[in-house]
């Protein structure tokens, strides 16, 4: 894998994330029940105005709406889970989590399953795609990989 663009912070996400889905319409997260959920709201923010699904774990069926409401993105309906845009989120690929990357690549291909333009996309922290070597299983279009600094300060 190459780096095709770098950036920082939150707003660096989001403006990388928002230029990877340019032209897609509806855009499946993939993820662990509340761990990575807020990190899809988050990052489906950026592109609130396409349809937004999330899928917790592997589980096809239990696809819910993202939405932009009053307080913000949150959870809606059940939804159907297929996109022409599937992305991992990083804390499937825990090792505690037990998710197969070969699961996940069919996972991805029935979510896909009908789009011309599918693609799939990793978004993750500390390369932890790479790490457990999902990059060697899934065929991913993008990996927006992030790093995170952190510092507890004493007044």
């Amino acid at each position: 894998m190459k780096v095709i663009n770098s950036a920082q912070g939150v707003g660096g996400i989001l403006n990388c994330f928002k230029l990877l889905v340019e032209g897609s319409e509806k855009i499946t997260f993939v993820g662990t029940p509340g761990f990575c959920t807020p990190f899809a709201e988050l990052i489906g923010f950026a592109v609130r105005k396409k349809q937004l699904a999330f899928l917790p774990n592997l589980d096809f069926e239990g696809a819910k709406s993202i939405s932009m409401t009053g307080m913000g993105m949150q959870l809606g309906d059940f939804v159907d889970a297929h996109a022409d845009v599937v992305v991992f989120l990083g804390g499937l690929a825990m090792p505690k989590i037990g998710v197969e990357a070969g699961a996940a690549k069919e996972l991805a291909e029935k979510v896909l399953e009908g789009s011309e333009k599918g693609k799939i996309i990793g978004v993750c922290f500390q390369s932890m795609f790479m790490q457990q070597k999902w990059d060697e299983v899934i065929d991913f279009d993008y990996v927006l990989n992030a790093d995170l600094a952190i510092e507890v300060m004493e007044a």
